[in-house]
């Protein structure tokens, strides 16, 4: 059996050093119909769910308070687009009214909308790394990029 060993960080070349990574979640919920377009099977009719979001950000570096970001900020920018979905037919709203709103195009929703806000509002010092959308507690879809 091998044994594990711990690496010395210190005498690491700079190309070797490990990145280290700060992750900040916050998440929202809120409740909704939808419908699934060009599926055969219930998911066809309309019907609701009491969705779950979670967002998570990253980040190399804390701010001078030794936060990543502040977990109310994130909450601000949630906020209007947990609103946006709040007790809709979500296959009302653009841009859902031509994209399926299945669980992996509301993650994608929630993940392209809150990197908007965050680029402005971390001065490119955090990004979004990923968003989760649960249908139920034990259904869920995750939309990140590289």
């Amino acid at each position: 059996m091998e044994s594990c060993e711990l690496i010395d960080v210190c005498h690491l070349l700079p190309e070797e050093s490990p990145i280290l990574m700060f992750e900040v979640t916050v998440e929202a919920g809120f409740s909704s119909g939808h419908y699934l377009r060009n599926y055969h099977g219930k998911c066809e009719n309309p019907h609701g769910h009491n969705y779950k979001v979670k967002v998570t950000l990253a980040g190399e570096q804390l701010d001078e308070t030794g936060l990543l970001l502040d977990f109310k900020h994130l909450k601000q920018v949630m906020r209007p687009i947990v609103e946006y979905l709040d007790h809709q037919m979500i296959n009302d709203l653009p841009p859902f009214t031509t994209i399926n709103p299945s669980a992996e195009n509301l993650a994608r929703y929630f993940f392209e909308r809150t990197r908007e806000q965050m680029r402005s509002m971390a001065d490119g010092r955090v990004d979004i790394k990923s968003c989760t959308v649960f249908e139920t507690d034990t259904s869920f879809a995750t939309y990140r990029e590289s």
